[in-house]
């Protein structure tokens, strides 16, 4: 049954899948296996010693026979413990290494997967599958393989002490051996769909750490906490349940070994007393045969242990190669250019996108922008001008039609240097956890002093800066919870300056912000926007009328492109009915001119 389960496909084809990142130290990872022979092997020798002892000592009274037997059981006994030491350093290190070596490999995977992976997930499936599962598949690989080895030459060399001593006995240890670990082959299909289930559940635990976290003022300002708290404790609840539930299908295999080992025993202990009545064994050879079947009980009984823990482990590797197997929607040519310089237009040639099959985003979408041209996207909520400036950044692809940039098409371009021309500035910009500097210094790492200045004076971050006793080393907290919403745009829009693409997307950059930080990041915004091309999803007026074009999308389509002025001489137009409706009573009650589309009146900011 043990040889059986042992060449099953799945247990040398999910071995074969981790041999990329055992390559590596497979001197070592194999070393600390092979120790395993030995120190397994060493557990048959205190069994074969007993034989000459017992017929010796015991039976016979012989004082002077063999006195160096508890020497040397001694001396193989720190033989074997200095064996276990060297097994263990050495599957700790070579088990370290595969596991850094899996994590390194999935966090490349991760980085590379595209915005429409990370809209179907949450962060607790990140958090279990690129982080727990890698460790649980390869902490566990090397472990269990040394424990398998370690016991099963233990048991093979206890076995042949068995057969040595008394093949006659040995028959009904090898019958009772086969009986006792044929429930091994069944733990797969015991375990699989709880481990897939318990895997669910620490996804959504995760997810409702993160949420608290994230989230714990508007638990607070809503008086969350009830509702939450019983979301974490379903989830707490399902996970007692299903580990209950995984006790109940496996814990009996343990008791059901104890109970065939302690048959085999009593069948031996019957049989061999029978032997020894009429002289066909000698007390020795019984008690020596006693002896290795009672030291194989351990190895048998553990063995359980060591299938059920190699099992989770092969479940963590197949979900590990189910995320190596994830193919990118967003995709390289191999023959790739690189988009050196923007000097013409960017073109959206009856594009057609859509998130979720047949249901369109985008339908049949044309937009030019010329080189330094400022284009304003307005429309009603939810018409597509957010998955408009997606697109050119290839965050998505679309679906039908083209983006050219120059006249070639966006997906000719090498990713990182179609991205190297385009900086976004967005409306929750994402800022990490570290210095103010740091956080600027992304735009492009090899800035100098000059030029980082010359950001944050362009951002009016200066008086701000200067304010802080530690200046632009200030740790700002993770995602910048230590700035205001207005401090953290000015901050991205540093970043964007040092980045100085010649293509330019903002983002609802300055909707979230309250009256004073909107006017002072827009001013920012103004200095950003020098000699760039500009796309501009916008609420706030001035940006608008200022724009060179206007395009008004509404359900995924272009209705009207032009000018302000233009615009407003369409009879009945949409831009003229929008500006009509919300944009002529806040221009006609806004001091000095400065509105938005909410009616607030800004501050107006000296440059």
């Amino acid at each position: 049954m043990l040889i059986k389960l042992l060449k099953k496909n799945y247990f040398i084809a999910t071995y074969s899948k981790m041999w990329q990142f055992v390559k590596p130290v497979w001197f070592v990872a194999l070393l600390s296996v092979l120790i395993g022979i030995p120190i397994g092997a060493l557990d048959a020798t205190v069994a074969l010693f007993l034989k000459p002892y017992t017929d010796l000592v015991i039976v016979s009274n012989n004082a002077q026979a063999p006195w160096y037997l508890p020497f040397l059981i001694v001396g193989f006994t720190i033989v074997q413990g200095l064996l276990i030491y060297a097994s263990a350093f050495l599957s700790a290190y070579a088990g370290g290494r595969v596991t850094n070596a899996v994590r390194e490999a999935l966090y490349d995977k991760l980085i590379q997967l595209d915005s429409s992976y990370y809209d179907k997930q949450n962060s607790g499936v990140i958090l279990v599958r690129f982080s727990g599962d890698a460790g649980a598949a390869s902490a566990g690989l090397l472990g269990n393989a040394k424990s398998l080895v370690t016991r099963i030459c233990s048991t093979l060399a206890l076995l042949c002490v068995l057969i040595y001593t008394s093949w006659k006995l040995a028959l009904i240890a090898i019958v009772i051996l086969s009986i006792t670990v044929a429930p091994l082959t069944m733990v797969r299909r015991l375990l699989k769909k709880i481990v897939a289930r318990q895997v669910i559940i620490s996804q959504e635990l995760n997810m409702n750490y993160n949420e608290t976290f994230a989230g714990n003022k508007t638990i607070r300002a809503y008086n969350l906490q009830d509702s939450q708290r019983k979301s974490f404790l379903e989830n707490v609840n399902e996970g007692f349940r299903l580990g209950l539930k995984s006790v109940r299908r496996t814990a009996w295999i343990s008791p059901f070994m104890h109970f065939s080992v302690s048959v085999g025993v009593s069948l031996t202990i019957a049989y061999g007393s029978w032997l020894i009545v009429h002289n066909e064994m000698t007390a020795g050879d019984f008690v020596a045969f006693l002896a290795a079947l009672l030291m194989m009980y351990t190895p048998i009984k553990a063995l359980g242990n060591t299938i059920a823990n190699m099992q989770a482990s092969f479940l963590a590797i197949e979900r590990v190669f189910e995320i190596f197997a994830i193919e990118p929607a967003i995709k390289e040519k191999e023959d790739c250019k690189e988009l050196v310089e923007f000097n013409d237009k960017i073109c959206f040639n009856a594009v057609d996108f859509e998130y979720k099959e047949n249901l369109p985003v985008l339908r049949n979408l044309n937009l030019t922008i010329e080189k330094n041209q400022s284009v304003a996207l307005v429309g009603n909520s939810g018409g597509g001008k957010s998955t408009i400036v997606s697109l050119l950044p290839r965050f998505y692809d679309v679906v039908g039609g083209s983006i050219t940039i120059d006249g070639t098409d966006i997906r000719d371009f090498s990713i990182k240097s179609l991205r190297d021309n385009i900086s976004i500035v967005f409306q929750d910009n994402f800022l990490f956890n570290g210095t103010i500097r740091e956080n600027i210094l992304f735009g492009r790492k090899d800035a100098t002093e000059e030029e980082l200045a010359y950001a944050v004076k362009s951002a009016y971050l200066e008086d701000f800066i200067a304010e802080l006793p530690d200046g632009l080393e200030t740790e700002i907290g993770e995602r910048g919870t230590l700035l205001s919403g207005g401090q953290k745009q000015r901050v991205a829009i540093a970043r964007a300056f040092l980045r100085n693409a010649p293509i330019l997307i903002l983002d609802e950059a300055t909707s979230a912000l309250d009256n004073k930080s909107e006017a002072i990041v827009q001013q920012a915004i103004e200095n950003l926007m020098q000699n760039k091309t500009v796309i501009i999803i916008a609420h706030r007026l001035s940006t608008i009328k200022n724009a060179d074009k206007i395009a008004f999308i509404q359900e995924g389509e272009m209705i009207e492109f032009g000018t302000h002025e233009e615009l407003m001489e369409i009879p009945d137009g949409f831009y003229k009915n929008l500006y009509q409706l919300q944009f002529k009573p806040q221009e006609e009650t806004a001091e000095n001119g400065d509105a938005v589309l909410t009616g607030e009146v800004k501050e107006k900011v000296p440059a």
